[in-house]
């Protein structure tokens, strides 16, 4: 039998402030998209490329991811009393079932590389896992992570998932060292974090989603604090190239929205919101009525 990926982190111990006062009391990962949680996408993204394990690195005060993903008999009744079946089934695609989840709290922010270490108990010492960020929300046919599942499926190495940036944007990210590329996949050198444009080595940036091997999260146990005081995941996939093992980066196919800013999760909203056929039409119109107005009140102003 070929070997599988089925475990995947979410690290989702981050406070939010970007969104206060609303994260004050909710964690961001449980804000709506249309009428999911940022949370789900990631999930079902997981489920659709195969994961059957689910670990959330968590902090205090979020156990409202808990309870989302857990049965609601008491509102499921309600549902079926009522013949409300399609409402039924949207609550029950958010259920995971029991024995598949598990929650850790990360007592300390000290980064990334820090949070998926905290899972090493989860991960055997000759498997695969998968790290999903739920700030990044990709709309792909088919997701993100099963195409890169395929992917890994042909290199068996690291992969990362990567996306070409404007040059003036390469600061806000880990930028792969493309040393062979091959269209979707390039194979990469080393990752660089957040470079000048002046000398970064590409523009392909990485985003939340990764497929690592298990010598990963041993590395991660001798990572020293790097940049902020922080375990850089990048360290110590940077130390996976430097030993020679393979990490690749893969061009997805689909778009992405950085849901982890104001702007991005607006985006994302409108972009969703206009897939669905039951709110399109109206938010189209809202949408031109919206611009009319904005492109008028710049010629009065002109």
């Amino acid at each position: 039998m070929k070997p599988k990926i089925t475990k995947a982190v979410f690290p989702v111990a981050g406070l939010g402030t970007r969104f206060l006062p609303a994260t004050k009391s909710i964690p961001k990962e449980m804000l709506p998209l249309v009428d999911r949680p940022l949370v789900q996408y990631a999930v079902d993204e997981a489920r659709e490329a195969g994961i059957e394990s689910f670990l959330f690195v968590s902090a205090r005060g979020k156990s409202a991811m808990a309870d989302y993903f857990d049965k609601h008999p008491t509102l499921e009744d309600r549902l079926k009393a009522d013949g409300k079946q399609k409402l039924l089934e949207k609550l029950q695609a958010s259920n995971i079932e029991n024995g598949s989840t598990a929650y850790l709290r990360q007592g300390e922010p000290l980064g990334l590389g820090h949070a998926v270490g905290i899972a090493r108990n989860f991960v055997d010492d000759d498997e695969f896992f998968a790290v999903l960020l739920p700030d990044d929300v990709v709309a792909a046919k088919p997701g993100c992570l099963k195409q890169m599942v395929e992917a890994w499926e042909e290199t068996r190495a690291n992969i990362v998932g990567t996306m070409e940036v404007p040059l003036e944007n390469v600061g806000s990210y880990g930028i792969l060292d493309v040393e062979q590329d091959h269209g979707r996949l390039v194979k990469a050198s080393g990752l660089v974090e957040k470079p000048s444009p002046e000398v970064t080595p590409s523009r392909n940036a990485v985003i939340g989603r990764y497929l690592l091997s298990p010598n990963v999260m041993k590395r991660l146990m001798e990572t020293r604090p790097g940049v902020a005081g922080e375990i850089q995941l990048t360290d110590a996939i940077n130390a996976e190239a430097a030993a020679g093992n393979g990490v690749y980066g893969y061009r997805f196919e689909g778009d992405r929205f950085d849901c982890g800013s104001m702007s991005g999760f607006l985006q994302a909203t409108i972009s969703f919101g206009l897939e669905r056929p039951e709110l399109r039409d109206d938010l189209e119109n809202f949408l031109r009525t919206t611009i009319g107005n904005i492109d008028a009140a710049k010629k009065v102003k002109a």
